[in-house]
């Protein structure tokens, strides 16, 4: 074992929001890091919303990714 957090992927694609935030936090409850994966245009804009709510970082990843993390 590396001491890396595992990141958990979650794919969401197909949802409507707020069904991507909601996924991201279900996961956030267990991981310290989680890819998401969501193809809503509102997804963006959820999800940062929730992470500064939160506390989480929020990296951007290619296309319709982000990597969110403690």
């Amino acid at each position: 074992m590396t001491g890396e957090a595992e990141t958990v992927t979650v794919d969401a694609r197909g949802m409507r929001c707020p069904w991507p935030a909601l996924r991201l936090a279900r996961a956030m409850r267990s991981a310290a890091r989680v890819r998401l994966i969501a193809d809503d245009p509102q997804a963006a804009r959820e999800i940062a919303a929730l992470a500064a709510e939160r506390g989480w970082t929020l990296a951007a990843e290619a296309g319709d990714r982000w990597l969110v993390g403690r």
